[in-house]
C-alpha cells in the first residue's frame, strides 16, 4: 500500500498552520491547494508571480494565463494578486514566506536538499529552488520514497549537487511522513502506510529510521 499523490497532498494541506503564507513547488506540492479545508486561511504563492490562489481549474473555468508553478490553471480567490517575477523573488528572499513545499531528488538525514540536478545528462532546472530553500522560514518536501530504479531518496548524505544544507524539517513520501532530526541524523516516523513495518521502511531508506 502506498499513498497516492492526492493523498500526500491532502495530508500536507491538513498539516499547514492556519494563517500561513506558503509557496507550492512543482509536482506533488501544487496539488496541495486542491485539498485545503474551507475553514482554514492559507495564502498560496507561486514563484511565477501569483499570491493568493485556489484549487486547479479545468474546462471553461481554466484561464491559461493564471497558473501555478506546474503551469496548471488555478482559481483566483478574493485577495488574489499578481506581481512581476522580480517582486515575487523579492518576497521570497525577504523571508516573507512561512513555508515552502518542494519536490526533491534526495533529502539527507541532516536536512540537506538536492532538487535541481542529478548526475545524469538531464538539463538542470534550478528555477527558484535555491531562493525558496534559503528564503522560506520552513521547508517541507513531498516526493516518492524511491526512484524508478528503486534507489532510496532519503539518504545519509546527498550524492547529487545540493540545493541548500540543513533546511528540510519534514518529508512526505508515498510510504510515510517523517520529521528530520538533524542532531541525530535520523528520519523520525510521524506516520506510515497501513501494513508497512519499520523494518520494511528501513530497507528502502538509506539513513536511520526511528519511531517517534
Amino acid at each position: 500500500m502506498r499513498y497516492s499523490r492526492q493523498q500526500i497532498a491532502a495530508r500536507i494541506a491538513d498539516d499547514i498552520e492556519d494563517g500561513s503564507y506558503v509557496n507550492l513547488g512543482i509536482g506533488i506540492p501544487t496539488l496541495v491547494a486542491n485539498y485545503l479545508s474551507a475553514d482554514k486561511e492559507v495564502v498560496f504563492h507561486s514563484e511565477n508571480g501569483m499570491l493568493g490562489f485556489g484549487a486547479q481549474t479545468e474546462g471553461g473555468d481554466a484561464n491559461p494565463d493564471v497558473i501555478n508553478a506546474s503551469k496548471d490553471p488555478v482559481a483566483t480567490i478574493p485577495g488574489s494578486c499578481f506581481m512581476s517575477h522580480a517582486d515575487s523573488f523579492a518576497l521570497i528572499r525577504g523571508r516573507h514566506l512561512s513555508l515552502a513545499i518542494l519536490g526533491a531528488y534526495q533529502v539527507s538525514a541532516r536536512g540537506d536538499l538536492a532538487n535541481w540536478v542529478t548526475n545524469s545528462d538531464a538539463v538542470p532546472g534550478v528555477g527558484g529552488a535555491m531562493d525558496l530553500a534559503a528564503g522560506a522560514r520552513t521547508v517541507w518536501v513531498a516526493m516518492r520514497h524511491v526512484t524508478e530504479n528503486g534507489d532510496p531518496k532519503l539518504v545519509q548524505s546527498c550524492s547529487y549537487p545540493i540545493t541548500a544544507t540543513g533546511v528540510v524539517t519534514r518529508v512526505y513520501t508515498d510510504l510515510a511522513v517523517f520529521d528530520v532530526d538533524q542532531e541525530s541524523g535520523a528520519f523520525v516516523v510521524v506516520d506510515r502506510t497501513d501494513g508497512l513495518s519499520m523494518s520494511d521502511l528501513q530497507d528502502v531508506t538509506d539513513a536511520p529510521v526511528v519511531a517517534r
